[in-house]
């Protein structure tokens, strides 16, 4: 077996893989890859993808890419053909031991981060814990929509609760930097800990189909009336056309403990129902205990495990 670089290949060489990985994101997740699968065969005939392939006798059996974001490489996703356990896992290895020695050793790159979706949680761990990773186990969540628990306590009139408008989207950024500021999430991505991180934060999610194609209708925000300011957001993207998927919810600290969390939630649950929807789902890090309750309390329901990895040289 050979691991050569990603940008020797065209996507014909790696349609039939991506294929293979949009139907295990299917099966898996209920989310449709199609679109995140078609622009990476866009960036891998254009030559601009970095990353691996590994080959034998002329056949693809898997690939990992990354990305440069400045002072940070992203490891966008690992995937390795139908093969049994060991054998799937050593390749995955092979993978990923090229690529995180690439990020390490390219010139400026101070920060490495990881999610890795489609694997369960301590599968992958060989490659990043050696390399001087932290782990951090997330939970997969999901919703039938008209399952959820609900509260009873009404809005109060403190606050207008209305769709997400393009006006929302530089007021979000200052929601999100002063949510997330001293949270675990932050030490995930470190999109979350100034201004414009978290406007490209907003951007990959309401520009770009790779997290899903964004729907402003099942996406919310508070405001507050006397102020007239933006405390809350929760934002949805449309990952298969029956399924939702909350791509980011959070408060504004000083106005936590007044059900604006479960009133988004909920928001968004009512908004996917009246479209025929079937389920909504959502990703929370597990030791954020208060609001892994939260969503359990709702009717959230775990699917699985995966791990995020964080490597700061």
């Amino acid at each position: 077996m050979e691991i050569l670089d990603l940008r020797h290949f065209g996507s014909a060489d790696l349609r039939n893989l991506l294929d293979e990985e949009s139907e295990r994101w299917l099966s898996l997740l209920s989310w449709d890859y199609r679109g995140s699968a078609e622009m990476i065969l866009r960036y891998i005939d254009a030559k601009i993808l970095p990353g691996y392939a590994a080959i034998e006798r002329g056949k693809v059996l898997g690939y990992c890419f990354f990305v440069y974001e400045g002072a940070k490489g992203v490891i966008g996703d690992v995937f390795v053909e139908s093969a049994s356990g060991a054998r799937r896992r050593e390749i995955e290895n092979e993978l990923l031991t090229h690529v995180i020695d690439t990020l390490q050793q390219s010139p400026g790159i101070h920060r490495i981060e990881a999610q890795l979706l489609l694997h369960e949680s301590g599968t992958a761990t060989e490659s990043f814990m050696g390399e001087g990773f932290r782990r951090f186990p997330r939970l997969f969540l999901h919703m039938p929509i008209g399952h959820g628990n609900w509260v009873e306590q009404p809005l109060t009139a403190e606050f207008l609760l209305r769709p997400w408008e393009e006006q929302d989207y530089q007021p979000a950024a200052g929601v999100i930097t002063s949510a997330y500021r001293g949270h675990i999430d932050s030490d995930i991505n470190d999109q979350y800990r100034n201004m414009t991180g978290s406007l490209r934060f907003l951007n990959n999610i309401v520009r770009f189909p790779g997290c899903g194609v964004f729907d402003p209708l099942s996406s919310f925000s508070v405001i507050h009336r006397a102020s007239r300011s933006l405390v809350g957001l929760l934002l949805c993207s449309r990952v298969r056309e029956d399924v939702g998927h909350i791509t980011q919810v959070c408060v504004l600290p000083e106005y936590r403990n007044r059900h604006l969390g479960e009133h988004l939630i909920r928001s968004c649950h009512d908004a996917l129902a009246a479209t025929g929807a079937g389920h909504l789902t959502l990703t929370v890090t597990e030791a954020n205990s208060r609001a892994v309750a939260l969503y359990r309390r709702l009717g959230f329901e775990q699917h699985s495990i995966f791990d995020a990895f964080v490597w700061e040289g």
